[in-house]
């Protein structure tokens, strides 16, 4: 996958887009990021990317020029085009997957108050935020769509398998995981993950990611038994955890 990032602060993405996974996923020839500073296309002599408001208001807004003309010298016409931004629809797991699919994306890191609405007008695809806040720019959220999009794409992690069970990917969040030592200041590892009972392990394991989504997300837990067509398995899991008083919250 390409993907450009459109950003007055390229120096931002040196660090986290080189590092761990997705840097190996670059090293790989995976990922291709390409990190473009919006004041080298500005038009104006000292650089100048902002303006004040028509209208008035506190602040600056980004003006369309330089957002244009970039977007123009990256050929971005028929590529998604994302804006991040707090107006956006919440990114979540699902549109992980379905940007996953995409050959090329392109990121509009905003600024200040934002964005000369003509920009999204004529270029945006899409507008997205990572959360009902708000923060100095669009760097970090652009980080956070990059790093849950590039580990769904075959080859960035090391193994097809290991997003299948994480957290929001089927639905549920994910069981709690453990390692060496067995025991560690007299806390212990549950029995049954060391009983060697595959089948006996992956119910331990389901019925303990029903529990935490119960407690944690009920609404993603009564869309997930509401929402799908369960099997036997599931069912008598789900009914065991609402029956069990030791179980429910």
């Amino acid at each position: 996958m390409k993907i450009d990032i459109l950003t007055l602060f390229p120096n931002m993405f040196k660090i986290p887009l080189g590092e761990s996974i997705i840097g190996r996923a670059r090293e790989k020839g995976i990922l291709n990021i390409n990190v473009i500073n919006i004041r080298d296309y500005s038009e104006n002599k000292h650089k100048k990317v902002d303006d004040y408001p028509y209208g008035g208001g506190a602040g600056m807004v980004m003006q369309p020029q330089p957002i244009d003309t970039a977007l123009e010298a990256i050929d971005a016409k028929n590529h998604k085009i994302i804006y991040m931004s707090p107006k956006g629809k919440t990114f979540n797991q699902e549109m992980a997957k379905e940007l996953a699919k995409e050959e090329r994306l392109i990121f509009i890191c905003g600024h200040y108050e934002g964005i000369d609405q003509r920009v999204i007008d004529h270029w945006v695809t899409d507008e997205i935020s990572i959360g009902d806040y708000v923060l100095t720019g669009g760097e970090l959220p652009t980080m956070v769509v990059i790093d849950a999009v590039s580990r769904l794409i075959p080859g960035v992690l090391g193994q097809e398998e290991s997003f299948m069970d994480e957290s929001f990917y089927n639905g549920l969040l994910e069981y709690p995981q453990y390692t060496r030592p067995s025991e560690y200041k007299n806390m212990k590892v549950p029995d049954i993950l060391l009983s060697g009972n595959h089948k006996k392990i992956e119910e331990w394991r389901k019925l303990q990611a029903l529990k935490i989504t119960k407690k944690n997300r009920p609404d993603m837990f009564e869309k997930y038994i509401n929402g799908k067509n369960l099997n036997k398995e599931e069912k008598k899991l789900i009914q065991k955890l609402l029956e069990d008083k030791r179980l429910t919250f």
